[in-house]
């Protein structure tokens, strides 16, 4: 079974758009999203509604709880865009769920609220936490919120970053990753765990924020998605 996993979207559109074609192509079996499907850009109800008719598992991320919740008044803009149903479905996301592939049991999660904000040159000890909890130990991690993509591994196992796909930091293309395995099976098999590069129309998006003068934050958010540096 061949697995996209993709998160961050951070209302940018044009660039799910892109990776939505490219999923077309490669015809993945199912699509898993790992948190962040609002916030930060200008189309969020659009992002929102792709990942909810796209997607068959879902973990959220610090973003959905945060704007579904309405933890931060300085997020209405994104309250009046989503309605009070999207609310409620980004707020109710799970924080984690678990897969078992090719006899390697994954725990998936988005990063933050789970853990702290984690990239791949985090220190050894942090990175090599999350694969126990639970009760349980985990042969690999899979997790998002950083918006870079990286696989390694540890001593305790396999961790992946999916990357963003609306927002990604260093290299500003859409992020994912693919996976394809013995999905639910026990038995040691062959896996192969890819990272997923999708070009697209960087001015676009910067422009639809440009002509959106009531976005929070909006030259920061043009920088982030032309140049891929981090500018809040």
């Amino acid at each position: 079974m061949k697995i996209a996993l993709i998160a961050d979207l951070h209302g940018n559109y044009p660039a799910t758009l892109a990776m939505d074609r490219e999923l077309n192509r490669l015809q993945p079996d199912e699509i898993w999203f790992l948190g962040d499907a609002v916030g930060k850009g200008p189309q969020s109800r659009d992002t929102c509604d792709w990942v909810r008719q796209n997607c068959t598992r879902f973990v959220g991320g610090n973003w959905d709880y945060g704007i579904g919740g309405k933890e931060f008044p300085a997020d209405d803009y994104y309250w009046s865009q989503l309605g009070p149903e999207r609310m409620q479905w980004l707020r109710e996301l799970p924080r984690e769920m678990e897969a078992l592939i090719s006899g390697t049991r994954f725990r998936l999660f988005h990063g933050r609220p789970v853990t702290p904000l984690m990239y791949d040159s985090t220190d050894w000890a942090m990175l090599s936490a999350p694969f126990q909890a639970h009760g349980e130990t985990y042969g690999g991690v899979i997790f998002a919120d950083s918006h870079r993509p990286f696989l390694r591994t540890l001593d305790a196992g396999y961790i992946l970053n999916t990357g963003s796909v609306g927002n990604s930091l260093g290299v500003p293309k859409a992020h994912g990753i693919l996976i394809d395995g013995e999905l639910d099976s026990e038995t040691p098999a062959p896996m192969l765990m890819s990272i997923l590069s999708v070009p697209y129309d960087n001015e676009a998006a910067a422009d639809v924020a440009r002509n959106d003068p009531e976005l929070p934050f909006r030259e920061a958010y043009i920088t982030e998605v032309t140049t891929g540096i981090y500018s809040r």
